[in-house]
């Protein structure tokens, strides 16, 4: 139990004052039973008879009772005065802490605020229950091969090594880069070596290692208008000037940036499946982007965060497979295909940055769990992982059918569909709904049990129409089409 003794006055006087506190504030709550005073003693350092002395005068005063042969208990009712006596004196919360003095980089994440994201619950607390939820980014995690991935887990922690439960590497255990290399080279068409992998929790550290390196407050960061809010924040927390990209059928168009743009550290991309358009980068569009990256001297950020799901045309080349100039810097993470508790994600780094990265990381939380990452090693070396995406593309191929066709049968030409050949989600433009109107229309769809999400947060300059985000990769394909009519319900509702 924790008292604390405060130097003032006698032993027994501060271990009463302690116990009196903890009553007083619930810490011991009603008919709470107290330590024995032999083991109270031992945990404090002082004598027993002190202790004792300390329970006589709790139990004289009222505060306790004593049971013969069961010990001693908080009493179930305290006198008033003493509770009036605490009710009188000013709480931390009543009284108003005082605020925090935080440093430069602390005030820029208060105002960027990374928690008000569009999709979490904070910013759309959820009703009772959203029957029918297309909530972006979060994968089936029923049909991930459960039994597969517990035998792994159990056969590595059976054998593990003083290796395994000591300090690790903080760019990565070698198998698992190597693994991971030598599956970007063959479906990605990412070219590297193990060396240059970094094993992260996560695209999201990802990104904030690359920014928290490569940005200085008052730096040009280029980004995708629109983009995904987590990389954008990370930026402005980083103290960058973000100038927007507008993205079309093509992808990021960097043809019209201002004059600023020349001094930019960084240009963040989407270019496989853009977030959250859905636009695939054309070649034109790649080789372009990588000029800019030469001639500024800025380093590319291709996000690649769910290449793996295409249903339509060829795979799509990765813009670090094109480059030839150590300007691009490739993220991936495998949360949208595994799990996202799992929390590893990965860097391929130029050579020149693969120090510096490492150095960060070792900082930032010393190294990525070590059991994990050999597990998932495992897993992709015994054709597990690759076994699971063709599963998981199939499910999503029928999950993405069923929506396409819900959407055609109960909105028609009200709605237009973006984005849909790749990926776990797919963007419904509403033609003739304002932007404005977005907002009441998701709350109405919340209260019909339809989780949807307004895309226009993810804009740095918002668009007139009302946009929807629909992710379907945790949906049943049942769910999706009667997801769809009661959205489409609430749509003609609105008139």
């Amino acid at each position: 139990m924790f008292v604390t003794l405060n130097g003032n006055g006698s032993l027994q006087q501060q271990v009463y004052e302690g116990l009196r506190r903890a009553i007083l504030e619930s810490r011991l709550g009603p008919r709470a039973r107290l330590p024995s005073t032999r083991s109270l003693a031992r945990e404090l350092g002082v004598s027993r008879n002190t202790v004792l002395a300390a329970y006589d005068q709790l139990l004289a005063e009222g505060y306790v009772v004593g049971r013969v042969g069961s010990g001693t208990y908080v009493a179930a009712e305290l006198p008033d005065a003493m509770l009036a006596a605490r009710r009188a004196e000013p709480s931390a919360r009543e009284s108003g802490a005082p605020q925090p003095r935080l440093s430069t980089y602390g005030e820029r994440v208060r105002r960027v605020d990374p928690l008000d994201v569009p999709g979490t619950s904070r910013t759309h607390p959820a009703p009772a229950r959203l029957h029918y939820d297309f909530r972006y980014g979060t994968p089936s995690v029923e049909e991930f091969p459960h039994e597969t991935w517990r035998r792994l887990l159990a056969r590595r922690a059976r054998r593990a090594s003083v290796h395994s439960l000591g300090y690790g590497r903080p760019e990565g255990e070698p198998v698992l880069r190597e693994a991971i290399a030598d599956y970007l080279r063959r479906a990605r068409a990412v070219d590297c070596r193990a060396e240059q992998v970094i094993v992260v929790q996560g695209s999201q550290q990802a990104l904030d290692l690359v920014a928290r390196l490569l940005v200085d407050p008052g730096d040009v960061v280029v980004v995708e208008d629109p983009a995904y809010q987590g990389a954008r924040k990370i930026f402005l927390a980083a103290g960058g000037r973000l100038v927007a990209a507008p993205v079309d059928g093509e992808g990021a168009d960097l043809s019209h940036l201002p004059p600023e743009a020349d001094a930019a550290r960084l240009v963040y991309v989407t270019p496989s499946h853009q977030f959250p358009t859905g636009a695939t980068m054309s070649l034109c569009r790649r080789l372009e982007l990588l000029g800019f990256a030469e001639r500024t001297s800025a380093y590319v950020v291709e996000d690649d965060y769910d290449s793996e799901f295409r249903y339509e045309g060829r795979p799509v080349e990765s813009v670090q497979g094109l480059d030839r100039r150590g300007r691009v810097v490739y993220v991936g993470t495998f949360s949208k295909v595994l799990f996202p508790a799992l929390r590893v994600g990965y860097l391929v780094l130029p050579e020149p940055l693969v120090p510096i990265v490492s150095a960060a990381k070792w900082l930032a939380d010393r190294h990525t769990a070590t059991l994990e990452q050999e597990v998932l090693a495992d897993f992709i070396a015994g054709g597990h992982f690759e076994r699971h995406l063709r599963r998981a593309r199939a499910h999503n191929a029928a999950r993405r059918a069923a929506l396409l066709e819900a959407l055609a049968e109960h909105l028609g030409d009200r709605a237009v569909v973006s984005g849909a050949n790749a990926g776990v989600h797919l963007l419904v433009w509403l033609p003739g709904v304002p932007a404005g109107a977005a907002p009441d229309l998701v709350a109405a769809a919340a209260r019909a049990g339809v989780g949807v999400y307004p895309v226009a947060p993810y804009y740095l300059n918002p668009p007139n129409t009302a946009g929807l985000l629909l992710g379907y990769a945790s949906l049943t394909e049942s769910e999706i089409r009667q997801g769809i009519r009661r959205l489409a319900q609430v749509i003609a509702a609105r008139g």
